[in-house]
């Protein structure tokens, strides 16, 4: 895959993610109440149990049509996005969580198009007026075209989609969804597999049958956590002495990308986790694994939390049987390729050993030792896992250093929005290329600092440096 076309596969799988992350928390939350009280949950309970069916109708897909429409036109694109996201569930039998990540953001896109025809020709004292009438106008006619228009598009889309899981099952081939899902996992596109595909299959197949093996094609870690342990026991080096910790935070956490750099650093360990995800996928296929919610963060205790009672002893031993089919395979081909481990001091490759400034355009780059570092911008695909964890790393070795400078977080989509000059920003190797991308807009000169594991704390000891020589 070329890089431009990384960078827009991972753009457009950041943009499904950030309909669906800040919403997470209301789908465990749906999960563990189906789980729960639905008739064969751990409770059973009927009265209990009534709410879940409109909440998965209802509740989940405005919370995705508000959010991808505040996305793209803050509040104004969120309400309207919510508005037209009705009209699509009022006029299908089946869940619109799909359609409402496509209706949110176009329907907050129109808005924001007819605002701009009227921006500068609405007289004063009339703008509260035109501004209620056009999202009002605009909002029913996007759900009636909804209605009409766009629910029998998405119905026929899900329809083909639901049809080719139904051939790979009634075949038994599902396990060959390993071979393509794993790649893209390594490549950071798991948000976009996950939440752009997965999860609207998988609550509409939840909401039919009580629970879903759709769940667990791409947010089962037990493959991701043996990958990490081959590394761990087989590895050599960096990788060797940071596998472990990796491991852990994968296993509790679920947080998928603090393994990928390990195996984009040694490409050909990815067979190992495609055979530990084909391990996994043959068993829930078999013998009716599956969760009845999505698995978010993918961690091993979030499995268990939406596993319905007669489907959590074959998830588990999915899980585990998928970590030591990944660790077996993926430590075998660590020890046959016996492939050189690189020098342990090299875990920052930047551009001839440099961080160069984004939009600087002279011949000559200046080194990261002549920027001046007032804030620190951890970036990572969804601002929520590895970004977050580098910042708490870089927040204690700051404290230790007796450093006084900011820290924070951001997902790569937004982070034009979260520099300011004076900032150096920190992400991982596979996406250096897409912060440079996003950056390219600005007036900015931004220092980027590509590192190939955030969680490497040996990595920042450059940084650490250069602001105690700037603070001297």
């Amino acid at each position: 895959m070329g890089v431009s076309m990384q960078i827009k596969v991972q753009k457009m799988g950041a943009f499904l993610s950030a309909e669906v992350m800040p919403n997470i928390g209301v789908f465990m939350g749906w999960g563990i109440l189906a789980a729960l009280f639905i008739p064969t949950g751990w409770m059973p309970n009927a009265t209990i149990g009534s709410m879940i069916a409109p909440t998965i109708k209802y509740l989940m897909p405005m919370l995705i049509g508000y959010t991808g429409g505040y996305n793209v036109y803050g509040q104004r694109g969120g309400v309207i996005g919510a508005m037209a996201t009705m009209g699509l569930i009022l006029g299908a039998n089946i869940n619109m969580l799909a359609g409402a990540m496509f209706m949110g953001p176009f329907a907050a896109w129109c808005l924001k198009k007819v605002d701009k025809l009227f921006d500068g020709k609405i007289k004063p004292g009339m703008e509260m007026l035109v501004n209620n009438f056009s999202l009002g106008i605009i909002g029913a006619s996007l759900m009636v075209f909804g209605f009409f228009g766009v629910v029998p598009v998405i119905e026929f889309l899900l329809g083909i989609l639901n049809g080719g899981v139904t051939f790979l099952l009634n075949h038994s081939i599902l396990p060959l969804l390993g071979i393509f899902v794993q790649p893209g996992k390594v490549l950071f596109l798991n948000n976009a597999i996950n939440h752009g595909i997965m999860e609207p299959l998988g609550l509409q197949q939840a909401a039919e049958t009580g629970k879903s093996l759709l769940f667990m094609i791409e947010a089962n870690n037990g493959c991701v956590f043996g990958t990490a342990l081959a590394f761990a026991f087989f590895g050599s080096g960096t990788a060797k002495k940071a596998a472990p910790g990796a491991a852990i935070i994968n296993f509790f956490g679920g947080i998928g990308e603090v393994v990928y750099p390990f195996v984009l650093s040694r490409p050909v360990v990815i067979i190992g986790q495609i055979a530990g995800s084909m391990t996994s996928l043959f068993i829930i296929q078999e013998f009716g694994g599956g969760t009845v919610g999505p698995i978010s963060p993918g961690s091993f205790f979030a499995l268990l939390a939406v596993s319905p009672k007669e489907s959590i002893i074959v998830n588990v031993i999915s899980y585990v049987a998928g970590a030591i089919v990944a660790l077996l395979v993926g430590g075998f081909v660590l020890k046959a390729t016996k492939a050189k481990e690189e020098d342990e001091d090299a875990t920052v490759k930047v551009q001839n050993h440099t961080i160069r400034p984004e939009n600087a355009h002279t011949e000559t780059h200046s080194p990261i030792l002549s920027q001046t570092i007032s804030r620190i911008v951890f970036a990572c695909d969804a601002g929520m896992g590895s970004s977050v964890m580098g910042e708490s790393i870089m927040k204690t070795k700051l404290t230790k250093a007796m450093l006084k400078v900011d820290v924070i977080h951001s997902s790569v989509a937004k982070i034009k929005e979260n520099i300011k000059h004076g900032d150096l920003i920190i992400t991982s190797e596979p996406l250096e290329a897409r912060v440079r991308n996003e950056l390219e807009s600005t007036e900015l000169h931004i220092p980027v600092f590509a590192v190939d594991n955030l969680l490497n704390a040996k990595a920042y000891d450059e940084v650490i440096a250069k602001i105690k020589q700037q603070d001297n």
